[in-house]
């Protein structure tokens, strides 16, 4: 037995986002850089980036947070950066700068409510959540494990 998911009405796929060759090269980092992530997983994190940081810069200072894979391919992006600041300044209109938390330091309303407030701001720019890749937000901290977008508009 088949089952087929259908991308719900008005929603779309985060991967159209990324040129196909960038899709390629940043789903071969993450393969090669994380052991156990396929690459259709890989892939999957790449579009799910692609909505996150679309929506973080619709979205200035509001907090946004990638979850643990998410935040994978955030930084995989971020360090091939002429593809970033391209996809950036095509898809947000300005470059969207990754600003990690101190150590210790906690998003103003928890964690929590930052990763309902992510999912939200995705779907309201009408990107399909991959909810697989979001179960927990990443806790970040010296640029490790997850961070959040530039709370600065310009």
């Amino acid at each position: 037995m088949t089952v087929t998911l259908e991308r719900p009405v008005g929603t779309t796929d985060p991967i159209t986002l990324v040129d196909p060759e960038v899709t390629d090269r940043l789903a071969r980092r993450i393969t090669a850089d994380q052991p156990g992530i396929d690459e259709t997983t890989a892939r999957r994190i790449v579009g799910q980036a692609a909505a996150f940081i679309a929506a973080s810069g619709q979205q200035p200072g509001q907090s946004l947070v990638p979850s643990t894979l998410v935040d994978i391919g955030w930084h995989t992006f971020i360090l091939h950066t002429v593809d970033y600041a391209a996809f950036c300044q095509r898809v947000v209109g300005r470059f969207v700068h990754h600003v990690p938390t101190d150590e210790g330091e906690q998003v103003p309303d928890g964690a929590e409510a930052a990763h309902e407030r992510t999912l939200t701001a995705i779907q309201t720019a009408g990107y399909t959540v991959d909810a697989e890749l979001w179960g927990t937000a990443a806790d970040c901290n010296q640029c490790h494990a997850g961070c959040h977008d530039s709370p600065k508009s310009g």
